[in-house]
């Protein structure tokens, strides 16, 4: 069952619907991801790496049952800060708002450079969560679709959907009342500017 859930937490942190999902892995319909995501299927080695890939998650993510993070050990895994803000100026490893440790995997922080951050506000709800914390790989770029952790002149650091178009790209709140959708300009990403500091590749929540 907590392969399903985790599974459809990916799913949804990705924007992706049930449909979309099913098509990518080669599924007929939708019905497939349901059942999956309510643990009527199990899924077998091959399609759970396929998941992996899709999702943009470690297998790890998908096979872990809650208890996982509190039984790794610290000579297992790779502590990371969590911080809580990230602006303009200040490099990552100087800012001292930090406000605990997660660990990630040494496969993966042989991929990149990670950090984590801690949610504040109620714009990406339902999916995201206040105080949830987010695992970020640091990129300047990202691709259409994807969450990834932007800063808009200078100011604090958002966490956001962007949807990309040739004139410009829209950040997206999962809570349109909270956040309407907001586009910015080729023009406008250049001089304010609008930078991408890193996609967020994972969701950790304390249950």
């Amino acid at each position: 069952m907590f392969i399903g859930n985790n599974i459809k937490r990916a799913r949804e942190l990705k924007g992706l619907t049930q449909d979309e999902l099913a098509k990518k892995m080669g599924y007929k319909s939708r019905s497939t991801i349901a059942r999956i995501e309510n643990g009527d299927n199990d899924v077998s080695q091959s399609k759970l790496k396929k998941f992996a890939e899709i999702l943009d998650v470690s297998i790890d993510f998908l096979l872990d049952d809650g208890n996982e993070k509190m039984q790794v050990s610290h000579s297992r895994g790779i502590r990371i800060p969590i911080l809580g803000r990230v602006v303009a100026g200040i490099p990552l490893e100087a800012i001292t708002d930090i406000e605990g440790y997660e660990e990630i995997t040494p496969k993966m922080a042989s991929l990149g450079e990670y950090f984590a951050l801690k949610i504040k506000g109620h714009s990406m709800e339902p999916q995201i969560l206040d105080n949830d914390v987010v695992i970020c790989k640091c990129q300047s770029d990202v691709e259409s679709g994807d969450i990834a952790i932007i800063l808009v002149n200078g100011d604090e650091a958002t966490c956001k959907q962007i949807k990309k178009s040739q004139e410009g790209v829209t950040l997206i709140g999962f809570n349109p009342l909270v956040y309407p959708p907001h586009f910015y300009s080729n023009k406008e990403i250049e001089e304010l500017p609008v930078n991408v500091i890193g996609k967020v590749v994972e969701l950790r929540r304390s249950l």
